[in-house]
């Protein structure tokens, strides 16, 4: 049995949307499949009696009763709110009661409370926010996406490790090739921390360095050298272009609706609008802590809680957490000897 705690009252439209996306997961995922939902009980039990054929063996009710809001210090409120539906979820699986931890709550919250009560892998110096970014060709990991606005050019290079365990052994590419997100191209491009980073990431062994990439090669999915696997760079600058992209979506689709509306009966439009649709990809990992913990979106749909618990099951079945500390370990080793 695989059980997910979902954070039931982190998003903006909390607790309906986690509730209704619980529903559609559970309709795409074997009876072995078990969801607890976190949070004010008495809140999350009127919106089920909203919903009176669903099948509560499968859907659990864990009892939380304070919320961190977005506009908290995440550290600070993570420590004076313990009994948050964020701390009680991560507790689920640190006590080995869940497989796995969903949330669209504080992001900052969720990475302090996952970093605390899950702890990091040996070797992991920050855990990082692998944000999957639609392109012409086949998705392109991020990280980070979001959570880590400071980074030192070391960072960045965990970041790429664990960015590549991700892609390679959870999204089954088998050499991700990982490029750092610059200005330029050119090796003395950049501020001083990507072109330590850089240097860094050059000799780094078993990892597929392509170099410096720019902005329009994520849309591209690639650069010169080929297939762009995984994007490196600071929180602040992933979560920019996170943004811009979401934009740059609704944009596009707000001309169609205006120009040529008739073009949206289209069976082949309607899934290109699908491909750049941020809820069909749920949520991003929170990588390089010891367990499953997957971020979404504050103003996540149903559909985006159905994709996330399809990512978190996806996590925990391909035991990522594992071949992180497996791969972290061997790079330990490797610098001790």
């Amino acid at each position: 049995m695989i059980r997910i705690a979902l954070d039931a009252m982190g998003g903006d439209h909390a607790p309906q949307a986690e509730i209704e996306g619980s529903i559609l997961a559970l309709t795409t995922l074997p009876a072995t499949f078990r969801i607890v939902l976190v949070g004010k009980a008495d809140v999350i039990e009127a919106e089920l009696a909203r919903h009176p054929e669903i099948d509560r063996s499968r859907l659990g009710v864990c009892h939380a009763p304070d919320v961190i809001a977005m506009d908290e210090k995440p550290l600070s409120a993570v420590r004076k709110k313990p009994q948050s539906s964020i701390s009680i979820g991560l507790g689920l699986v640190k006590a080995g009661e869940a497989e796995a931890f969903v949330s669209a709550g504080n992001t900052g919250a969720v990475l302090a409370a996952s970093t605390i009560l899950l702890g990091l892998h040996d070797g992991v110096e920050r855990a990082t926010v692998g944000t999957l970014f639609p392109t012409s060709d086949v998705p392109c990991l991020v990280v980070d996406g979001g959570a880590n606005v400071d980074c030192t050019s070391r960072e960045l290079l965990g970041f790429a490790y664990l960015g590549t365990v991700y892609t390679r052994d959870v999204l089954g590419r088998p050499s991700p090739k990982v490029g750092l997100l610059n200005i330029g191209e050119e090796e003395e491009k950049g501020n001083a921390t990507a072109k330590e980073a850089h240097q860094l990431l050059k000799t780094a062994p078993n990892l597929n360095y392509i170099g410096n990439i720019e902005g329009r090669d994520i849309i591209a999915g690639h650069s010169k050298l080929g297939q762009l696997d995984v994007v490196v760079c600071d929180g602040f600058v992933g979560n920019i272009v996170l943004k811009f992209y979401e934009s740059v979506a609704r944009l596009i689709l707000s001309l169609v609706r205006k120009k040529a509306p008739d073009v949206l009966e289209r069976k082949d439009i309607r899934e290109v609008f699908r491909h750049l649709d941020y809820s069909e990809y749920g949520g991003a990992p929170l990588l390089g802590v010891k367990g499953v913990s997957i971020i979404c979106h504050g103003s996540s749909s149903p559909n985006a809680f159905k994709n996330a618990v399809r990512v978190a099951t996806t996590a925990v079945e391909h035991d990522l957490s594992g071949r992180i500390g497996a791969e972290f370990a061997r790079r330990e080793a490797a610098n001790t000897a």
